[in-house]
Order: structure tokens, then sequence, then C-alpha cells
């Protein structure tokens, strides 16, 4: 059975929000579904999508899974974005944490560094 999955992030102000999420994920939206919603794919079946809900903006937490921390975390910076915390558990995997402006949380994870 193929795995989909279609994961939601409620923000406040849309605008301001899908600006960051096109720094910190590096590309525009797949699609706008409405004039409230856009929509990220981030890889086959898998998408990210942000929706303007300011009653319940600012709890999401999400972490998506990368082949290479390092490289995602450099491209990230160089669009702007700062991490808000890294963390490396006992069995080395890593986690870096953003928050959007409402404090929704996006984090990157992966293996240990080489």
């Amino acid at each position: 059975m193929p795995l989909e999955l279609f994961a939601g992030i409620y923000v406040r102000d849309f605008e301001a929000a899908q600006a960051w999420y096109v720094r910190v994920l590096g590309s525009e939206p797949t699609f706008l579904a409405s004039d409230t919603e856009a929509v990220w794919e981030l890889g086959e079946h898998r998408y990210l999508y942000i929706q303007q809900n300011a009653q319940h903006a600012g709890h999401a937490i999400q972490t998506i899974l990368v082949d290479d921390l390092d490289v995602c975390v450099d491209r990230i910076t160089e669009r702007g974005i700062e991490p808000v915390k890294r963390e490396t558990y006992p069995d080395g995997m890593r986690k870096v944490l953003y928050r959007d402006p409402d404090g929704n949380e996006i984090g990157y994870g992966g293996a240990p560094s080489s």
C-alpha cells in the first residue's frame, strides 16, 4: 500500500506565512488550493499545506526527514531563516527546529553527521 500524507498547519496571516514557508521549504507552493491555502509537494504523494485559521494557529509540530541534514540547513540559512534549536539524540540522530511567525514548529531531521 503506498504511503500518502497531507499534513496541515494553521496560520494567522496567510501571505506572511506563505512567504516564510517559501523560504524554509525552498520553493513556491506546488499549488494554491484557495485564496487562504497553499500546498507544497515534498515528495511523491506527500504534501504539506498552510491554511489561514487564526483561532488555531501556532500549535502545529511537523518533522521532515532528509538525506543530508547539513546541506538542508545550509540552504535554509542562505534563504535567511535561522534555526531556533538543534538537537542530537543518544543514537546520533539529529533534528533542527524552526518556528514560523505563529510559533508552529517545523523540524528537519537526519542521520548522524559523518
